[in-house]
């Protein structure tokens, strides 16, 4: 590998990995936080499916959404174990600084997650703590971007009380995960080269924690997997 190591790559991801993998062997209680038992009748009537089989697809769906918060640190573990870039305990206006690049960023894994108040807000954040550190840049990275682009541009969110945008600052800015991976690491397609390892890595954690031997091949091989990631960030 060129752009991480791979060990401390493996170990940024454990933690993720080991709790992705026990939220699939729990079983789940549709009854915990009180099924909505009107609309699980109204949806199973216009599916065209028993309630039995819906309460069964509401497993999946509740268990899949499980899955996807527990890996929702994922990017900024694995960007906190990049040389010379630390990951910032949850609860800090920033989510990860870098002293030797000068840059302070806070991290949404999906360009649609941040609403437009929120977006202000991070805006505000970073504009706090770069005038604690002169001469930094501080970036909000949308690690899937939207419709495929590549983009390094000032942030300037709309705030939607004053129906203004914030001032333009090229020291705050919007940026796809692909190209921060780029300035992090040096490499312009370190984000392609963890998304190809990423399936391997995950076999020996499940084999080391839980002593299951998976084959990642079969992701790695079939073609959605090259075309999911060109889906997201184009050839």
């Amino acid at each position: 590998m060129k752009a991480f190591d791979r060990n401390q790559l493996k170990e940024a991801v454990r933690g993720s990995v080991k709790r992705v993998y026990v939220a699939q062997t729990v079983e789940l209680d549709l009854y915990r936080n009180t099924l909505d038992c009107f609309s699980a009748s109204i949806d199973a009537v216009v599916q065209g499916i028993s309630l039995d089989d819906w309460m069964l697809q509401e497993k999946e769906r509740q268990v899949q959404k499980t899955k996807q918060n527990a890996i929702g640190s994922l990017h900024e573990d694995i960007i906190g174990s990049i040389p010379a870039v630390t990951k910032l305990a949850v609860g800090n206006v920033i989510d990860v600084v870098s002293i030797g690049k000068k840059l302070i960023a806070e991290i949404k894994n999906k360009h649609n997650t941040t609403k437009g108040n929120h977006k202000v807000a991070i805006y505000d954040d970073l504009a706090k703590e770069l005038d604690k550190r002169p001469g930094y840049v501080g970036y909000y990275v949308e690690i899937l971007p939207k419709g495929q682009k590549a983009y390094n541009v000032p942030f300037t969110p709309s705030d939607n009380k004053t129906q203004q945008n914030r001032v333009l600052r090229e020291d705050i800015r919007q940026i796809d995960g692909r190209s921060f991976y780029a300035i992090l690491t040096g490499y312009t397609n370190a984000l392609d080269e963890l998304y190809k390892v990423l399936p391997s890595i995950v076999e020996e954690i499940v084999k080391e924690e839980f002593e299951v031997v998976l084959d990642s091949e079969k992701v790695t091989k079939s073609d959605a997997f090259i075309s999911n990631f060109e889906k997201a960030y184009g050839k």
